[in-house]
């Protein structure tokens, strides 16, 4: 059984404002059912704000302040949340690690990884979402997405490598002029020196990681540390023998997939096609 670092332990900003709200609700004399009724929610809803599992919407600590009569105290505590802490609870961990790896390993087998994804690209993959995300959230989404990719920009620079699969390249997420200028992103991605980009063939028969995606990285403390992602669910994962059978994975996958040189050539002969 491996151990897992579980992103939603830690304190946050919004554990913070939803024992802020906790505080609001009770002075007001109202009930967390109470509360959900005057803004036609569910109860839940209030409860995971309270617990800070739910991060609260600018629109929605709008509406609190108002029926709570709190002079705006909870739309400047939003405002004023770290864009760190704006991801999804679930990630935060990962993405602070992100931030300083040193070595970044990363197979994708939906989308194209977030690293890499255009402006557009990444707001059709948020658009995606089920349930549908709000207009603001969307924004902050997207946002906090390309705000993650200045890791690729910062020096000393990590060395990375990604492995995606071909059909990723052949799904028109956004539609095709979308899909078009992503894929010339990545194209170009692929000549960074520091950067390794490889292509899964469809075709091929044997794979070594048909059970998901996964990220592997090192800290700059030479900590060996892996990232596995599913619905609605995630994990950071420290165990040495655990983090070892995903590195054994990958690098099985690198040489199943085309080569960086037949991966760059796969890529322009996608472009030349679109």
């Amino acid at each position: 059984m491996y151990s897992a670092k579980k992103k939603n332990k830690r304190v946050t900003s919004w554990h913070v404002i939803g024992a802020q709200l906790a505080t609001f609700r009770k002075a007001a004399g109202l009930t967390q059912a109470a509360l959900a009724d005057r803004c036609c929610v569910g109860e839940d809803t209030i409860a995971s704000i309270e617990q800070g599992r739910r991060p609260l919407q600018a629109d929605f600590a709008a509406l609190l302040d108002e029926l709570l009569d709190t002079k705006g105290v909870l739309q400047v505590a939003v405002a004023k949340v770290p864009q760190k802490e704006r991801f999804p609870a679930f990630v935060q961990d990962f993405v602070e690690y992100e931030q300083e790896a040193v070595t970044l390993l990363w197979y994708e087998n939906q989308v194209i990884p977030g690293l890499l994804q255009t402006e557009e690209y990444a707001r059709a993959v948020f658009v995606s979402l089920y349930p549908p995300l709000k207009d603001d959230e969307l924004g902050e989404r997207v946002a906090a997405r390309l705000d993650r990719q200045k890791v690729l920009a910062r020096k000393p620079r990590p060395m990375a490598s990604f492995l995606i699969e071909e059909s990723i390249l052949r799904r028109p997420i956004g539609g095709r002029c979308v899909l078009h200028e992503q894929i010339k992103h990545l194209r170009r991605c692929a000549e960074l020196p520091f950067l390794g980009l490889q292509i899964m063939a469809t075709d091929r028969e044997t794979h070594a990681a048909l059970d998901g995606p996964m990220v592997l990285l090192e800290t700059p403390d030479h900590d060996q540390l892996a990232y596995v992602e599913g619905q609605r669910v995630s994990f950071l994962i420290d165990d040495l023998d655990e983090v070892s059978v995903l590195q054994q994975k990958y690098g099985m996958l690198r040489s199943q997939a085309l080569s960086p040189e037949e991966s760059m050539r796969l890529l322009d002969d996608l472009l030349g096609e679109s």
